[in-house]
């Protein structure tokens, strides 16, 4: 049943269907093989969305739609530029910090391909051309979904229950954040010594940063102040994400005074669409998870996982090349709707700490939207900057690299993940 119900997904996903779509199929079929009482589908999809940790997503949604329409952009960029300096490939490194600083405000690699592709290839093009700085945006805005908060994390802890922490998982990306943003500041660094690209930038100054803080410090603090409650336990993640987006009001009203209650119905379309995708995914999703279950399809996956290997590092690689395999082929909130159910059990079974394996999931195929046929941070990219494909994967593939070998740093030394979140109580 389980293999009948996977193979109807899989090939309503290749005929082009949307991903909602192929979901109900897979499920009316499942329903249909395992003889099971049609009445249970909207008991279960309702049951599944009613969720008050779900309401988190919309609102991080909003949150960001309105600091990238409150233009809170040319602050980041000011700020990346200041603490970077006059350096060869400097507009690259500037790239990469402001992309973390947007990070902390959307949660989502999307929306920061769109914020930073409108905004920063104009500049870059000109100093690097337009495959190499397309590539830049590109792998910046993968850092999304790792730098809290972060969308799909939210997602990964619904699908997972209650082992895994919301908080948690936020504080697991931190760390891995902070050394992926180096990791591609320093292959910005090689490219442009190799390809003798200008210098850019004022000279470093603490003056200048200061002055730029300055500016910025309003921006920051959102991050500080939502974050820092739900990890301290003074609201939750939904509370956290209605708050954001009260500060974000705030912001663009009163600070940049670049908000006009005329953006306001675009950014609710925009948050209402994604979140109804998702909601739709979870709860078809809900019903094929069900049918897994009474399959008990993770108990058969985990035995014959255990007659290959007993190592859990070695079921870690395993399942890092089937998410690499599943992140060419399908969108990540499907995938992670669909597959986090089977493999957690799996890697409790094996022991790993929830919120490491948790966060390598994710890690993995958020470096899947930089993978085609399927990868819509490409596709965004490439809509606003024009750019050819050949060119633009030429550039972008060492950039996919840098991800992977950060993924296999944190696979290899658990404590790049799991110490702060640890260190704080989770």
């Amino acid at each position: 049943m389980s293999l009948a119900i996977t193979l109807a997904f899989f090939a309503v996903g290749l005929l082009g269907m949307p991903i909602a779509f192929a979901l109900g199929f897979g499920s009316l079929i499942g329903l249909w093989m395992a003889n099971v009482d049609a009445n249970m589908v909207p008991q279960r999809m309702l049951h599944a969305i009613n969720s008050f940790p779900l309401m988190s997503i919309p609102f991080f949604m909003l949150a960001g739609e309105l600091m990238i329409k409150a233009d809170i952009m040319p602050r980041l960029i000011g700020f990346a530029m200041a603490f970077v300096g006059r350096v060869r490939g400097g507009l690259g490194h500037a790239t990469m910090i402001a992309a973390a600083g947007l990070s902390t405000v959307s949660g989502a690699a999307v929306a920061d391909a769109s914020a930073l592709s409108g905004t920063l290839i104009p500049e870059l093009r000109k100093q690097y051309g337009l495959p190499f700085a397309s590539a830049v945006v590109a792998a910046a805005a993968n850092l999304g979904p790792i730098i809290p908060p972060s969308g799909a994390m939210i997602v990964y802890a619904l699908m997972a229950g209650p082992t895994v922490s919301i908080g948690g998982l936020f504080l697991a990306g931190v760390i891995p954040g902070l050394i992926l943003t180096a990791a591609m500041m320093g292959w910005c660094s090689y490219i442009a010594w190799k390809r003798d690209y200008p210098l850019s930038g004022e000279p470093f100054s603490f003056r200048n940063i200061a002055r730029q803080m300055k500016g910025s410090l309003v921006v920051f603090l959102m991050p500080v102040t939502v974050i820092g409650g739900i990890v301290g336990g003074a609201f939750t993640a939904t509370e956290g994400s209605a708050i954001a987006v009260v500060y974000a009001m705030l912001i663009g009203f009163f600070v940049t005074k670049k908000l006009k209650l005329s953006d306001l119905p675009d950014a609710l379309l925009r948050a209402a669409i994604t979140t109804a995708i998702v909601g739709a995914m979870i709860a078809f999703a809900s019903t094929i998870t069900f049918l897994f279950t009474i399959d008990m399809l993770p108990q058969k996956l985990a035995a014959l996982i255990k007659e290959i290997t007993a190592d859990p590092l070695v079921f870690l690689l395993i399942v890092a090349v089937m998410l690499f395999i599943v992140g060419t082929a399908m969108e990540s909130n499907a995938a992670y709707i669909m597959l986090v159910p089977l493999f957690h059990p799996i890697a409790m079974e094996f022991g790993l700490d929830p919120l490491h394996f948790g966060f390598l999931f994710v890690f993995n195929l958020v470096i899947g939207m930089l993978t085609p046929p399927v990868a819509v941070v490409l596709m965004v990219v490439q809509g606003v900057s024009g750019v050819a494909t050949k060119p633009f994967m030429k550039e972008v593939w060492p950039f996919v690299w840098v991800q992977y070998g950060v993924l296999v740093l944190c696979m290899l030394f658990p404590s790049i993940v799991t110490w702060l979140p640890r260190t704080m109580g989770y």
